[in-house]
């Protein structure tokens, strides 16, 4: 199993940037594939960004698309979301999700293992 926990929320003017940070405990960090989504108040949890175990590939959501980076380091069990040109429709809370499966996953029901969230507030 896997343990997650997201920090590195706040508050934050449109067009600003922040950078998630999530820390896995565990074994075998490198064996999972990790995943960001995010939930906005009065709405379902949607995908943002994947990233497969060596961080050979990801894969974004077209809304964040050439805005988000996601990346990870292995030797450190942490995967990060640097999110650059923020927009208000961003502001959410923001999970990271772990699996067992390769490649890479867009759908919240292929994660196992979630974190409690982080909140991003973008204000005009």
């Amino acid at each position: 199993q896997v343990q997650l926990v997201e920090s590195g929320g706040g508050l934050v003017q449109a067009g600003g940037s922040l950078k998630l940070s999530c820390a896995a405990s565990g074994r075998g960090f490198s064996t999972y594939r990790m995943g960001w989504f995010r939930q906005a108040p009065g709405k379902e949890r949607e995908f943002v960004a994947a990233i497969s175990r060596r961080a050979g590939s990801t894969y974004y959501a077209d809304s964040v698309k050439g805005r988000f980076t996601i990346s990870r380091e292995n030797a450190k069990n942490m995967v990060y979301l640097q999110m650059n040109s923020l927009k208000l429709e961003d502001t959410a809370v923001y999970y990271c999700a772990a699996d067992l499966a390769g490649g890479l996953g867009s759908d919240e029901y292929e994660y196992d293992y979630w974190g409690q969230g982080t909140q991003v507030t973008v204000s005009s």
